[in-house]
Formats: structure tokens, C-alpha cells, sequence
């Protein structure tokens, strides 16, 4: 039903932007005979918006990976510095929920670990929506902040580094083996908000599988049956995508390819205090509209380096897609 649904989702686009074009094409027309400038200007705006969405069109049928189309989970890191790090992966998870709501995903918390003074330790939620992982891969990496401190008495600028892990949710159609022998059990109390039951009990659970380091935790739910469910879905999505990078790693020609979760590997940059710019060091796509971009305006940044991997060097930003 879903990928059915993807593909009227694709005829219904082109129906439209087929009639659209005739449309604007025949008002310019239009205007021209009868020397009316307001509406030729106005049916060549319409003209603007229409190929940017065709742009953007363009760049979704190109997710058709493996995975492109599934749901995702999203996992968001606070790196050291405590408080001030703590709050910037915070910050990041909001953007990306924000960017889901927009985009009319559903979003589910599965883990969330508070900071000691604000915001979060981690959190872990799941993006539901045709083509979220396609979406989402291209936000793999660390992310770093530059900023006056809120939290600072002096008021100075602190520099803090979050990173963001994406990987897809594994349907029943993909199969991952994994020797249960080489999976550890933990649990333990839930942190954070979840009601009086939660935290009273040994509802979460961690599964790490030993020969990868690969681990994961769950206390979404009050039930620990359902958080081991859950947990067992989460490392299967793990394995499936380090395997999926594996296999983009062997086949790429360059480094660019390669989405390490590592402190040497930022891919964007967000400076609030002394200047106001946020801009992908892959792309070199830049905006000076901070609030926007985290409040969740992240588009242009992902048409940007969905381009750069399917035309190598790639258009600096959605517009310039033919």
C-alpha cells in the first residue's frame, strides 16, 4: 500500500504540473495579447515556483535506494561540553521535528535522556512517511554550534558539537539474521518524563551486539516486553544500514560518500553570535536565516546534497536543477 500509494503520489505531481504549465503558459499568452502586465508577472512567478517544485521532483525520484523509501529512525547525541552541548542536541531535535511536522510525518519517541542542568543526554525517535529515510540520510554527521551562552555568566561565546545518527526502519520484506548469542541484554529504569510507572520499574532495554559495538536503548513504553520488541526492531535497522554504507562505501570513488559519526566529521555549521549563518560544509550551501533553519526549514540543504551524490559534483542548491 505504501509504495501504491507513492507511485499515485508521482502520476497525481506530473497530471499537475502538466496542466500547471499549460496554464501559466496560456496566461502569459494571455497577458501579452492584451497587454496586461500584472498578470504576465504574476503567471511568470507561478512559473518560478512551479519549476522548483519540478526540481524537487526531480531530486525524490532519485530516492531509489534499497531503503530511500522507508520510515527512519532519527538519533540525536549531545557531545562534550555538558550543558551547553546538551542543549544543542536539543535544539536539533526540535529542528528535525519541526522539518517532520512540515513535511506531514507522524513522529514517535522511542528514547529520550535528559541533561543534568537542560536539555538532552540523547534521544532516539522514529520518522514515519514515504521516502523519510531517502530524506533524512543526508543528515548524518556532527553538527556544530557557535553561540553566546544562555547559560554562561560572562556571556561568551561557546563553540558546542551534537551528532546525528539516521538509519532505516527495516520491514518485514528485508531480512537480518543476528545470533541472539551475540546480543547483551540490560535493563534498567527509564529516565526523563513517562508517568510514575516508568520510572519506578526496569522497564528499558538496551541491546548491544557485541562484535559491532552496535547498541541501542528503548523506554518508550511502560511494558519491558514492548521496549524489547521495540529494541530488537531498532538494532536489526542498525546492522541493515551499516551494512547498506558498507556497500556505498566500496562503491564510491571518493570519501564524500561516507556519513561517519565521528568529531572529524562535520558536515554543517550553525553561527548565531557574532554573525548569523548556517552552511553545509559538503555543499557550500549557506543562509543568514538562522531561525528559519531551526525551526526546521532544512530542505534546501537536503535537495543540495541528494544533488551532489547523483551528479557528482552537483548543483549548489535545489534551483539549479534542470
Amino acid at each position: 500500500m505504501q509504495e501504491r500509494t507513492g507511485l499515485e503520489d508521482s502520476l497525481t505531481s506530473i497530471g499537475r504540473i502538466s496542466r500547471d504549465l499549460d496554464d501559466h503558459i496560456g496566461m502569459i499568452e494571455l497577458g501579452e495579447a492584451e497587454g496586461d502586465a500584472a498578470v504576465v508577472t504574476e503567471a511568470e512567478a507561478a512559473l518560478r515556483a512551479l519549476k522548483k517544485d519540478v526540481a524537487k521532483r526531480e531530486l525524490e525520484a532519485l530516492l531509489s535506494g534499497e531503503a530511500d523509501a522507508n520510515d527512519s529512525y532519527l538519533e540525536v547525541h549531545a557531545g562534550a561540553g555538558g550543558t551547553e552541548s546538551q542543549d544543542w542536541a536539543n535544539m536539533l531535535l526540535r529542528m528535525y521535528t519541526r522539518w517532520a511536522e512540515q513535511h506531514g510525518f507522524k513522529i514517535e519517541y522511542l528514547e529520550e535522556t535528559e541533561g543534568e542542568e537542560a536539555g538532552i543526554k540523547s534521544a532516539t525517535i522514529q520518522i514515519k512517511g514515504h521516502n523519510a529515510y531517502g530524506w533524512l540520510k543526508t543528515e548524518n554527521g556532527v553538527h556544530r554550534l557557535v553561540r553566546i551562552s544562555p547559560y554562561d555568566s560572562n556571556a561568551r561565546r561557546h563553540t558546542s558539537f551534537a551528532s546525528v545518527a539516521i538509519y532505516p526502519v527495516v520491514d518485514d520484506r528485508i531480512v537480518i539474521d543476528i545470533n541472539e548469542s551475540d546480543v547483551r541484554v540490560d535493563t534498567m529504569r527509564a529516565q526523563g518524563a513517562g508517568g510514575q510507572h516508568v520510572n519506578k520499574t526496569d522497564s528499558a532495554v538496551r541491546l548491544t551486539h557485541i562484535p559491532t559495538g552496535v547498541a541501542v536503548l528503548c523506554q518508550a513504553e511502560r511494558s519491558q516486553h514492548k521496549n524489547r520488541a521495540q529494541a530488537w526492531k531498532m538494532l536489526r535497522a542498525r546492522l541493515y544500514e551499516r551494512e547498506l554504507k558498507r556497500r556505498e562505501e566500496q562503491a564510491a570513488a571518493e570519501n564524500a560518500a561516507k556519513t561517519d559519526i565521528g568529531w572529524g566529521h562535520q558536515i554543517r555549521s550553525y553561527v548565531l553570535q557574532p554573525y548569523q549563518m548556517v552552511k553545509d560544509l559538503r555543499t557550500g550551501v549557506s543562509t543568514s536565516n538562522t531561525g528559519a533553519v531551526l525551526d526546521g526549514d532544512l530542505d534546501e540543504f537536503m535537495a543540495a546534497t541528494l544533488a551532489q551524490k547523483a551528479f557528482g559534483g552537483g548543483p549548489a542548491s535545489i534551483e539549479d536543477v534542470d
